[in-house]
């Protein structure tokens, strides 16, 4: 997989997704859940419309991919500390 040099803010926008996601899966009340998924269509947005994408013509999925990849085990090995 070839190594993509994300932008700091898409970096940080997937990661709160994931934060997001991970939060709504837990909660209870209903009022926090439709903020929760209200937050995570933002995210959505802001995510899929980022301009990094146009710098990569062609490889758009792969590196949408390794963005979740990427953002993930940063994630999971800063949950372990």
């Amino acid at each position: 997989m070839p190594a993509y040099d994300f932008p700091d803010d898409l970096l940080q926008a997937q990661r709160a997704w994931y934060t997001a996601y991970r939060q709504l899966a837990q909660e209870e009340s209903p009022s926090q859940t439709t903020v929760l998924r209200r937050t995570l269509q933002r995210l959505s947005v802001r995510i899929a419309t980022h301009p990094y994408w146009a710098t990569i013509p062609g490889r758009g999925p792969a590196a949408r991919m390794a963005l979740k990849q990427q953002t993930w085990e940063l994630d999971s090995t800063e949950a372990r500390r």
